[in-house]
Parts: structure tokens; sequence; C-alpha cells
């Protein structure tokens, strides 16, 4: 079990890196201003994007690229280091072709995409002409349990039929989205929403089906963008109307009834892609949090000689390894093509509550170090805070993925039945053992 990153990827982390000081961090403050000024993307992007591409530093993620497909087909451990290094710059990921939800949708339809749809969608994704956004999510229903979606699709006379609300779709409003991938529930299926037994539960999980509808379909309605604690999102978290909406039938993604399986297939890298964004964000945090607890007096001292403080930085640097650990075993056994799918989706589960809770805990404390401009935007920790608020429900709420963790020791325990009693020492064990004389 070896985590380091192979000399490709070690060669690539320190490009990127040298890139994002050279050319993005000075552009920070005019990336931030043009968005304060309604001007999304900013005008600079394109030409920083041509610049990447140009060095090599393009589409780092998905290691099932063709030869005839653009990018560097590093495998999920060797991008997880690179995935934290872009995390510190929330629009970094953009310039390298790296962003979520596009990420997921490459590799959506990458896997499950026709020759005719990896033409007219996969090809201007990844050549970075175009955005996408993946709408799941609905206001209506608990979404947390894909089961419960109300948002439909039915086939008629050659067309597939689409209706429903879908709600914070990442980047709908972005300038460039052309592609909405819709997860819905076939309209010919059974409602009934009994699925305590293992049948019943299959059968719910082959209910839906993925559509790929292009943004400008007539009946798609963008109602607005959802504001997140308050930080708007320029590319958007929308709200989207679907009104009869019609497409060709070869517009389907993948099987019909297969879109519960494509949607489980889709965020394992994905998650492990966040959880790296995350500890990059964490990183800087600490950073900031170490640089003003040095500089700072209060009360005759430094705030980095009060015990409390040195907690905080301690603590904080346990966690940050802790979890960067825990994500890269992960895409480590991603890798790997695990043999134990259930175990692997443990994994991905535990990663996604960890990295929550560690972005919320570690920032926080760099946010009490700041004072009052730690609420303010003059440093990123109050973005990074409600990035990771929002994160204990993105891809689910962390209750689900507890469960999911929680479920996978119980079917290991039921597999040791017995053998744990030889742990036990009970009177009646201890007067049957043998006497040592």
């Amino acid at each position: 079990m070896d985590f380091a990153p192979s000399p490709r990827a070690q060669d690539l982390g320190l490009k990127l890196d040298a890139f994002m000081q050279r050319y993005l961090l000075p552009y920070n403050a005019a990336w931030h201003r043009s968005v304060a000024d309604g001007i999304y993307p900013p005008p600079f992007l394109d030409d920083l994007k041509a610049l990447a591409r140009e060095e090599g530093l393009w589409n780092l993620f998905l290691p099932g690229l063709r030869a005839d497909e653009p990018g560097t087909r590093l495998c999920n451990l060797d991008y997880a280091p690179l995935a934290e290094a872009m995390g510190r710059l929330p629009w970094a990921p953009e310039v390298f072709n790296c962003s979520a939800p596009d990420t997921g949708n490459m590799e959506l339809l990458h896997r499950f995409a026709s020759p005719v749809q990896r033409k007219r969608w996969l090809a201007p994704l990844l050549g970075g002409c175009i955005r996408s956004a993946f709408a799941m999510t609905e206001p209506d229903v608990a979404s947390s349990d894909p089961t419960n979606l109300h948002a439909t699709v039915r086939r008629e006379d050659g067309l597939l039929v689409l209706n429903g609300r879908k709600w914070f779709i990442t980047g709908a409003a972005h300038r460039d989205c052309r592609l909405l991938v819709v997860m819905c529930r076939n309209h010919d299926s059974d409602d009934h929403n009994d699925i305590g037994s293992d049948s019943a539960q299959a059968q719910a999980h082959g209910r839906h089906s993925m559509v790929l509808v292009p943004l400008d379909t007539a009946g798609v309605q963008v109602v607005r963008n959802i504001t997140v604690l308050h930080h708007h999102a320029p590319e958007g978290h929308c709200e989207i109307l679907l009104r009869d909406v019609r497409v060709p039938a070869d517009q389907l993604l993948g099987e019909w009834g297969q879109g519960f399986a494509m949607a489980q297939a889709r965020l394992g890298p994905g998650r492990v892609h966040h959880c790296m964004r995350t500890v990059g964000q964490c990183e800087l945090a600490l950073e900031l949090l170490t640089a003003r607890t040095l500089e700072r007096h209060a009360f005759g001292h430094y705030l980095s000689e009060f015990s409390n403080v040195q907690d905080w930085i301690a603590e904080s640097r346990i966690e940050i390894d802790q979890a960067r650990l825990l994500v890269l075993h992960a895409a480590w056994l991603l890798d790997l093509g695990s043999a134990d799918p259930a175990r692997l989706r443990a994994q991905i589960a535990a990663i996604k509550v960890v990295a929550a809770r560690l972005q919320t805990r570690v920032v926080d404390r760099a946010m009490q170090a700041f004072g009052a401009m730690g609420l303010s935007p003059d440093t990123p920790l109050a973005y990074f805070w409600t990035w990771g608020r929002a994160l204990h429900l993105m891809d689910g709420p962390d209750e689900v993925h507890l469960r999911t963790v929680a479920r996978h020791e119980l079917a290991r325990s039921r597999e040791r039945t017995g053998a744990t009693s030889a742990w036990f020492t009970t009177p009646q064990q201890m007067q049957a053992a043998p006497r040592i004389r």
C-alpha cells in the first residue's frame, strides 16, 4: 500500500503549483471584481485555459481517456494531490477543465454514451468548449433517497418527455452550460415505495433513467440561482423547471432503467475530487491560522502563545493528515477496482463525512483567530466555511453515509457470528479453563 504519487504525477504537481502561483493568484482579485461586476466568466479565463492546455495541465482526472482524447490519464491516486492543490483557489479547476460537475458528467459519457452522444457532448466537454450540469436533487422530496424522485420521463412516439422540478443544480447558470444530465423516474414504473425487502429494493433501483437534455430545449426553464448561506455562486446552484420537455429517444444515456446504477458509478471518483479539494482548502486555512497567530498580539502575548490556540493548530494538523490519508486510501481502492464493492462504497461514504466535518472544524478555528476579518470577504475563510457546511448535505447528507458505513460493519459482524466469543472471559469459561501447575 503506497500512497506516494508517481514521478509523472509529482512533475505535474510541481507544474500545477507553479502555474497557479504565476498566473492564477495574480488574477484572483480581478476574478472576484469581475464576478462582483456581473461579468462571468471573466474575459481572461479563456486565455488561462488555453495556456493550461498548452502546458499539458488539462483533463487531469480521467484515467480511461482514449489515445485520441485530450488529457493526462492520471489514476485516481495520482490525481488526488492535484485536486488538493486546485482546491485552494475555488475557481482554479475550470482553468484546467477539472470542474465539477463536468468531471462526473464526462466520466458518465465516457462510460455509457453512444458514439453519437460522445461526438455531440463528450468531445466538446473534453475540449473545454462547453460546460454541463447534473440534475437530480428535487425540492419536494428527500433526494438523499433517489427512489423518491418525482420528476418523470416517458417514451412517446420516438421521443422522451420529461416533467418535474430540480434544484441546487450546480453549473446551470454558467454562460457556457449547454447540457443537462437529468435523472428521472420512469413514468411506467411502479410507484409502490415499500422497499423493505431486497427484491423490492432492487426493483426500486431499476425505475430511473438518465436523459441528455440541451439546456436550450423548449420547456426547460432556469427559475433562479439559489444562494447558499447567502453566498452567490456565479456558475449557479439553480432551480430548474422541466415542463413537457421533449428530446429524441436517442438522448437516453445508457439503458432504460439503469439511471440509479450509473449515478452510483459516477459518485466514487467525484467524491474523491470533492474531498481532496476540501483538504486543500483546510491546508490553506491552517496556513492562514498559523500566520495570523504569529503576528496578532492581545493581552500582552501573541495569539500563538495561548495554549488553546496551540491546541487548535495541533488538532487541525492531525485532522487534516488523517482525512488526507483516508481519501488517498479510497482513491487507491478505486484504482485497484476493489473486488469488494461494499467495502469501497463504505470507504467512499466515510470520506464524504470526514471531509465535511474537517472543513467546518478547521475553517471555524481559523475564522475565530481572524476575528471579524474572518467573517468578511477579505479572506477566503467565510467562503470555505460556507462550502464546508454545504458539504454536510451535498451528494447526500452525512446521516446517509454514516448508515452506509454502519451497514457494512454490521454485515461484516454477521459473517463473523460466534467468532467474537473467544474474546470474552466469563466465570464459566474461567471455571472450564485448564489450571496451570
